[in-house]
């Protein structure tokens, strides 16, 4: 096995004051969650890349720890080459063989693009993705420019780290880089380009938003999965229903609160990512989950779902039981379930059923809960 480390740095130092949004760009929601997440999960799950530093503006702490959670960062400056900068000195004290430089601003990154990039470091110092320019290009005054020989730019730009420090390091103070790839070449070393992907386009501008709404919803297909979930009812427990606590003279008998119409919700988003049971995420012989609210584990599901690049589109739930009557809590479920999933009322729906007195449900012995999940989800 090889002994080299490669470190990622993502800049994400920026105001996005041209995007539109009332955060900075990198912050602001993209395809189900913060635009950063997106290429720092990308990023992360590479095994070939060790760790993920991001460079952040000042006063971008919260921000950060809303989209990523506790993650390594450091400040940058107040240009582009001043974060990474920063972002490589951070680094220097234990110097990795190679780093890849990432703008936030281009989110949807694939594994493809960093497999070249990390392949080209095998024979260069440093490597781009690009794609070859298809418009026709003109002057000011019309006259036509050569395609010939003309890329558009990519990120994330890869290098041996030795050669990209010391090319910022002696850049000059009154110049300013359009990119790493363009210090790292004026510095005498060649860096290679590699194919693009047109998925990397950077988002700038309001528009440039729903555009990448749609390239990324191009790429996702449809998974269906379903849950179910069964409690006893018997006295002296809370019955928690559907996220709410609903006045009754029993309450159902579990492990955990025992919210079977959470549970069953919870099984059928695992169930969308081939990702097991409740049980297995939460089990029963943990004490740790005794009387535990169910919410959590709904939120833990939809968090492994986004993780993924996923999108949850529609839940269906139905809750069988004689007793209490689910109609008057209706619109309360939707709202409260819509809420743990940070979707729309509109996005839920609830049903209710009896077994016209039949089995365990029609005898008032326990409460059943079944649910349909329908998400978005890449297909790499």
């Amino acid at each position: 096995m090889s002994s080299t480390r490669t470190v990622a740095i993502i800049v994400a130092a920026g105001q996005g004051l041209r995007s539109g949004s009332a955060l900075p760009k990198q912050f602001a929601a993209l395809a189900g969650k913060p635009m950063l997440a997106h290429s720092h999960a990308a990023l992360a799950a590479h095994p070939d890349i060790d760790s993920v530093l991001v460079v952040i503006g000042a006063g971008q702490e919260t921000m950060l720890a809303e989209a990523l959670g506790d993650v390594p960062f450091v400040i940058g400056g107040a240009t582009r080459r001043e974060s990474v900068l920063s972002g490589l000195e951070a680094l220097a004290a234990d110097a990795p063989d190679r780093v890849l430089i990432h703008d936030a601003a281009r989110p949807f990154l694939s594994a493809t693009v960093i497999d070249r990039l990390i392949a080209a470091l095998d024979a260069e110092l440093g490597a781009f993705p690009a794609l070859p320019v298809a418009d026709t290009l003109v002057r000011d005054d019309g006259t036509p420019v050569p395609r010939d020989g003309l890329h558009r730019v990519q990120t994330p730009q890869a290098f041996r780290f030795a050669e990209v420090l010391a090319a910022h390091r002696t850049w000059p103070e009154d110049a300013e880089a359009t990119d790493d790839a363009q210090m790292v070449a004026r510095s005498g070393h060649t860096v290679s380009i590699v194919q693009g992907d047109p998925m990397l386009e950077k988002i700038t501008h309001p528009a440039d938003f729903s555009a990448a709404e749609a390239r990324h919803a191009a790429t996702l297909r449809v998974r269906t999965a379903s849950g179910y979930d069964v409690h006893r009812l018997v006295e002296g427990e809370e019955l928690w229903l559907g996220g709410l606590l609903i006045p009754h003279d029993k309450g159902l008998s579990g492990h955990s609160d025992a919210d079977v119409a959470l549970h069953a919700i919870t099984d059928a988003l695992l169930g969308t990512i081939a990702d097991g049971d409740i049980g297995m995420h939460f089990p029963p012989s943990d004490p740790q989950w005794r009387g535990a609210n169910s919410a959590q584990f709904l939120q833990h599901a939809a968090s492994l779902i986004a993780a993924q690049g996923g999108i949850i589109d529609f839940i269906d739930l139905t809750i069988i039981c004689e007793a209490p009557k689910i109609g008057p809590h209706r619109a309360g479920m939707r709202a409260r379930i819509a809420e743990l999933l940070r979707l729309e009322p509109g996005q839920i729906s609830v049903k209710a059923t009896t077994t016209e007195r039949l089995g365990f449900t029609g005898r008032g012995e326990g409460i059943a809960a079944q649910a349909i999940a329908t998400i978005r989800i890449g297909t790499q």
